[in-house]
């Protein structure tokens, strides 16, 4: 028999915030190509290998800004490296209606971990993360990224939970795909009230 599932991990940005990957598109719409900064991230190598070490803590924020400035003017967008990640995550908001539905869901009697991929510096400045969720896990502190299992069961650890306890909410497949390897259920994110609706029944909340 299947356990209640009775947790959340939840992820920051694309999630609690707007969409980080339409403000990597401002971003480049700014450069003159709206696509670059995402296609870097996700099919240069070096660049890729500059987001994974910075994830994990190996880099810090000036070094990955460096090195993807360095990257960008390669493919012909010159920028300055200082504040780089800040200028790219500069169109992102938090979502008042995701900070209701986490505020309702711990009301409610769920424990809510906080699962996020750390970028920059200021990412997460304006946000009481202590009220936020019971557990914050961040990559570059712990030194996993998503979607390695690790960090989710670092996550469930923190809670006191089985991850056959729990859902993680998330605006990457992948993400998802990682937790569901070990046995975490998911709620692909599009929309507060999606997200909300998807949860609703199961965690006893309005939807």
């Amino acid at each position: 028999m299947e356990k209640a599932r009775t947790a959340v991990l939840v992820d920051f940005g694309g999630v609690i915030t707007s969409s980080v990957l339409q403000a990597f598109t401002d971003f480049g719409a700014s450069l003159g190509d709206p696509r670059l900064p995402l296609q870097l991230l996700s099919r240069d190598q070096p660049s890729r290998t500059l987001l994974a070490d910075h994830e994990c803590g190996r880099i810090d924020t000036e070094a990955f800004e460096r090195g993807f400035a360095e990257r960008l003017r390669v493919h012909g967008a010159v920028v300055e490296a200082e504040g780089l990640t800040a200028r790219m995550q500069a169109g992102m908001s938090i979502d008042q209606d995701m900070l209701a539905l986490l505020g309702d869901l711990r009301v409610a009697g769920h424990p809510v971990a906080l699962v996020s991929n750390s970028f920059g510096t200021g990412t997460y400045d304006g946000v009481d993360l202590a009220a936020l969720a019971d557990v914050v896990v961040i990559s570059g502190v712990v030194g996993i990224r998503k979607p390695s299992r690790r960090i989710y069961s670092i996550a469930c650890e923190r809670l006191c939970v089985a991850p056959e306890e729990a859902v993680m909410i998330d605006d990457l497949q992948q993400n998802l795909d990682g937790a569901a390897r070990i046995g975490i259920g998911g709620v692909l994110h599009t929309s507060a009230a999606d997200t909300r609706r998807q949860l609703a029944e199961r965690f006893g909340i309005s939807a």
